[in-house]
């Protein structure tokens, strides 16, 4: 698996505006989101570490309780099980990496 191409990668919903392609090494997941403008993330909480990459568009991420904007070229770490939700402000496309695999993601991959 030395060179994925993500376009050749199906989609998956992960909620209604979330379409995600799934990459999974051994020790991480790393999810490629499409997000759709105005769609919310309900609050939730993992045991994996996340880090959030903005690609492109802008989102707001309620991370334990604050609010956080990001846009294109920056980054958000979100500690193991912390709550958090968010906001599409406009269409994003986002980098999520998490640590360990996320075995639910796993599952929707096969």
């Amino acid at each position: 698996m030395p060179k994925i191409e993500l376009s050749s990668l199906k989609p998956k919903e992960l909620i209604a505006g979330y379409l995600a392609r799934f990459i999974h090494t051994p020790n991480m997941t790393f999810s490629f989101v499409d997000v759709t403008a105005g769609k919310s993330l309900p609050e939730h909480a993992h045991t994996n570490e996340q880090v959030s990459i903005m690609l492109e568009g802008e989102f707001e991420l309620t991370l334990s309780g604050e609010p956080i904007r990001f846009g294109p070229g920056e980054v958000i770490v979100i500690p193991s099980n912390a709550k958090h939700s968010g906001l599409a402000i406009t269409d994003c496309k986002i980098l999520d990496v998490f640590c360990p695999v996320r075995e639910d993601y796993r599952v929707m991959s096969e």
